[in-house]
């Protein structure tokens, strides 16, 4: 026998049983996302590594050490995509949806990054993006978060999130404080940890959310991102607060948070929790008004966010926030004995479909004994299981099990939607 191929580290099978919870996940972000009026996009795992370069950022960690990228046998460079955005608005300006309109997009799928797995992130990792392109009033912004907000509370999650804002100014903004802080981190590089001292040179803005103490302890001294923000951005940040307010949004103020990806400007923002241990960010996004450009297109300005559907599925399960009803049970398991019954308990089973009750209706097939049949029903977790045998069909009737009580009932097969809908709808 030869050896099993194994998956891939950090790439994870998604089984039946978990599958059911992404669905619910996924189905409940797409009712939220479409009642503000976002429609769904969907592009390519693969692009040109240029795409990630110019979008990303060279030095950002992603691109420096955590794309899969590859030459294709034509010696193009191709990386498998790391983030949603980028390709977001490469495939909307490709489209010519972004000039002069205004889109309210979003997607969900896998990305790709090569990091170290562990509880909360893999290399193969899904995330769901919400992007809005086309306006650049902070009423947009706000309607992002109190969208989020929204999802949370369909979710379950409201009271176990917080929302953190921050805004980093324009480009100019920005450019004065990174001298300003370079210049005082240098005088201390000697006590800054291995990444913050890389990242000296390449992306100082970075060491602001450096996780190491001794790091920090160096910051509390450092120049303020608040001393240099533009009027402009004060006052964006300002209304944005207002509307969020207005809304019972609650926030804080984190003016460390900064984000890790280049292309982010004036608004940005992190959902946090405290019950996924060091991986807290469950959802982060800004306000990104030079990418298009920057990828090409025409200046267009832009804000959205990616969240987690791993790290997600983690919280609802952490805080057993699962209703049952997206869980993969079986509602009705259907048996059968003899030749005529087991063509009825393929009609019974269509008729309860047709029911559209949203029944989970599993049917033995396979053969087998009754005795054999009725422990995979009852291995199947099934509330009800339906007995046909050819004295059932003659009488026109089903024998009704109770997988919780024991209890069995006879039941004309025309009535049986019916009764069935009592039973298990209450």
């Amino acid at each position: 026998m030869g050896r099993k191929v194994q998956a891939i580290r950090g790439m994870n099978d998604i089984l039946p049983g978990q599958s059911s919870v992404w669905q619910y996940l996924e189905k409940t972000v797409a009712q939220v996302v479409s009642s503000y009026g976002y429609q769904q996009i969907r592009f390519p795992i693969v692009e040109h590594t240029e795409l990630f370069k110019r979008g990303v950022g060279e030095t950002t960690d992603i691109v420096e050490k955590e794309m899969y990228t590859f030459d294709d046998r034509n010696g193009e460079s191709l990386t498998l995509r790391p983030e949603g955005t980028a390709s977001c608005v490469r495939a909307a300006d490709q489209a010519g949806l972004l000039f002069n309109q205004t889109q309210r997009l979003w997607y969900v799928g896998p990305m790709f990054r090569y990091e170290r797995p562990q509880k909360g992130r893999y290399r193969q990792f899904h995330q769901i993006g919400v992007e809005s392109f086309g306006m650049s009033t902070p009423d947009i912004d706000a309607e992002l978060i109190i969208l989020t907000a929204r999802l949370w509370k369909q979710l379950g999650l409201l009271e176990h999130v917080e929302l953190q804002l921050n805004t980093i100014g324009v480009a100019a903004a920005r450019e004065a404080f990174k001298a300003a802080l370079v210049e005082y981190l240098t005088q201390y590089k000697d006590q800054l940890d291995e990444d913050s001292q890389r990242r000296l040179t390449t992306n100082p803005l970075r060491i602001l959310d450096s996780k190491d103490e001794k790091t920090q302890q160096v910051l509390e001294q450092a120049p303020s991102l608040e001393d240099f923000i533009d009027d402009e951005s004060q006052a964006h940040f300002e209304r944005l607060q207002a509307i969020l307010t207005a809304n019972d949004v609650p926030f804080v103020i984190n003016t460390k948070l900064v984000r890790g990806l280049d292309y982010y400007g004036k608004t940005v923002f992190e959902w946090v929790t405290t019950h996924l241990g060091a991986q807290a960010t469950v959802c982060a996004g800004g306000r990104y008004d030079g990418l298009v450009e920057q990828l090409g297109g025409r200046a267009t300005p832009a804000v959205g966010f990616a969240m987690g559907v791993e790290r997600l599925v983690l919280l609802l399960e952490t805080l057993d926030l699962i209703p049952d009803a997206a869980k993969d049970n079986t509602d009705v398991f259907v048996v059968s004995f003899g030749e005529a019954a087991e063509v009825q308990s393929f009609v019974v089973a269509e008729q309860l479909r047709n029911a559209e009750q949203g029944w989970q209706v599993l049917r033995h097939c396979g053969g087998g004994n009754f005795k054999n049949q009725m422990k995979k029903a009852d291995k199947s977790g099934a509330r009800f299981t339906l007995i046909l045998g050819d004295t059932e069909v003659e009488q026109g009737i089903v024998q009704v099990k109770d997988m919780l009580n024991g209890e069995q009932t006879s039941c004309a097969t025309t009535e049986l939607a019916g009764y069935l809908s009592q039973q298990l709808n209450g």
